[in-house]
């Protein structure tokens, strides 16, 4: 299974330092030294990669988006019913080690004697360092959220277990428990914070980050993250979180980290692009629901309007952005989830795409956002009535709805809990579907969704009102998913270490829960 991704991972590279086709992947060429690829393009090429696989419209649309149910579909709704593509787990598993590959790189160039003078053109060298291993914990952080016990790689930590990466020496990689990956992980996380030092983290082509402080505050807001995560089951979680807090979280949306696409067809958003060709996503009737205030206890929620497209409006219109936006919930449906495909296409034409805030070539695919730093930090702070309004201003703010209809929306919301707290951080985390699923499974939250062995309705032309069941295609399954199948070709190619992992997990099944799962 590595010997394929390392080989990948050599083409990713080559081609990284032999092309120069936009702005995603620019290179140095030194006429006076080995030639090695710019750190801030292999970095952006790696952040790119990522972003476009994991929010594309396959590995996120039919996957994580539909089952946390931000999305169904209007035609394939086998997915929608959890028999997902099996190629769809392998997409992830792919990029995440790909991507990871190249993360590293740039620690391997700022840390080698013979390159790391080099490299100190392009930003200071421990900054550098430290945005590869956030980016790393990142991205080992939704492979183990996703999988579980994982092939994994630690800067820091020389752990016998920890065996990815290690393109010479270890082509079949054991897997390494939960528990070690997320400790770590919260390790990795806490010293790239401290290692980062005042200025930029690139001298040029930063697209993430723009400096050193903000880079750190990603750093401790993801760590308080993993901690609330893991808290009362990895040791010293707990610590964790209070340690992220007072070594400075995110503030405000300017704080907000996210991939911002371009506003070409050459590098548009991978959503945008997809839906030039394919038309298979709408938002879903149970989001539509709690956003009109028909399920749960919010009351009509303005982000609707810029988050769906009103019923009817064409996709040229959206495409080009010069879609409608409506405050008439009526315009508002949603595609019934879960139903059978022979019942599909009854539904979408009078099914609500996502709107053009979505659709858009330079769409950002958000990492972290400063509203959900404010729904971890009221959970920190006993469910605060203060960090929780907080979080759904900044969220409405971040949607662009106006200050008087986010004051009246404010004004209504019922006071802090558990489940409003949780309710409201699954309608912000929106477009960011496998945080969400992870979220679902740490609490039972949204505690609004459409569950196996429930009835919803939809209408039939001329028939009216009618009623089906959700059936989960998946026999045994009467829950969400809670991971994902090992790829296929892990099983033929690392199968002593595949088999130790399946067993330790509780086996390779769709319901085998992760460490910290307790819903």
């Amino acid at each position: 299974m590595k010997k394929i991704f390392y080989i990948l991972s050599a083409v990713t590279m080559l081609f990284s330092i032999n092309s120069c086709a936009d702005k995603f992947d620019e290179i140095d060429v030194n006429n006076n030294q080995t030639s090695n690829p710019l750190t801030y393009g292999l970095f952006n090429s790696a952040s790119k990669e990522y972003m476009t696989e994991m929010r594309g419209s396959f590995s996120s649309g039919r996957v994580a988006l539909p089952w946390i149910q931000y999305s169904a579909q209007r035609a394939y709704t086998e997915e929608d019913r959890y028999q997902y593509r099996l190629t769809s787990g392998v997409s992830i598993w792919s990029v995440s080690y790909r991507v990871a590959t190249d993360y590293k790189q740039i620690i391997d160039l700022n840390t080698d004697p013979a390159t790391r003078a080099q490299m100190s053109a392009y930003g200071p060298n421990n900054n550098q360092i430290a945005a590869a291993r956030t980016m790393l914990a990142y991205t080992f952080l939704n492979l183990v959220d996703t999988f579980g016990d994982i092939p994994y790689w630690s800067y820091g930590n020389k752990d016998a277990d920890f065996q990815a990466l290690q393109i010479n020496s270890e082509l079949q990689p054991k897997f390494a428990s939960q528990a070690k990956v997320y400790a770590d992980i919260l390790k990795e996380l806490k010293e790239a914070s401290e290692m980062i030092e005042p200025g930029v983290v690139f001298t040029s082509g930063d697209r993430l980050f723009g400096s050193g402080a903000k880079l750190k505050k990603f750093a401790n807001s993801l760590r308080l993250r993993v901690a609330t995560r893991v808290k009362g089951v990895v040791p010293g979680a707990e610590n964790h979180i209070a340690d992220a807090i007072a070594s400075g979280v995110m503030t405000s949306n300017a704080d907000t980290v996210g991939l911002a696409f371009e506003a070409n067809l050459t590098n548009p958003s991978p959503m945008y692009n997809d839906f030039r060709t394919r038309s298979d996503l709408a938002i879903s009737k149970t989001f539509v629901e709690l956003l009109k205030g028909e399920r749960g206890n919010f009351g009509l929620d303005p982000r609707l309007f810029k988050y769906a497209t009103p019923k009817g409006t064409t996709k040229a219109l959206i495409l080009a952005g010069t879609s409608p936006e409506s405050t008439n919930p009526a315009d508002f449906n949603g595609m019934p989830y879960g139903i059978a495909s022979s019942a599909a296409p009854s539904q979408a034409a009078s099914s609500n795409f996502f709107s053009k805030n979505v659709y858009r070539t330079d769409y950002t695919e958000v990492y972290m956002e400063y509203a959900e730093v404010q729904f971890l930090l009221s959970e920190a702070n006993g469910w605060s009535q203060t960090n929780y309004i907080n979080g759904v201003r900044s969220s409405l703010t971040r949607w662009g709805v106006s200050q008087a209809s986010a004051d009246a929306y404010v004004a209504s919301l019922p006071a802090a809990s558990k489940e409003t707290v949780l309710n409201q951080k699954y309608i912000a985390l929106y477009m960011q579907p496998y945080e969400a699923w992870a979220e679902y499974r740490r609490t039972g939250y949204p505690n609004t969704l459409l569950l196996p062995g429930q009835t919803g309705t939809y209408n039939v032309p001329y028939e009216g009102a009618t009623t089906y069941t959700f059936t989960s295609l998946i026999t045994g399954l009467t829950d969400l998913p809670t991971r994902l199948f090992y790829p296929t070709s892990v099983q033929s190619l690392n199968r002593i270490n595949y088999e130790a992992a399946s067993a330790s997990i509780g086996g390779d099944k769709m319901s085998s829960k992760l460490i910290w799962d307790k819903n």
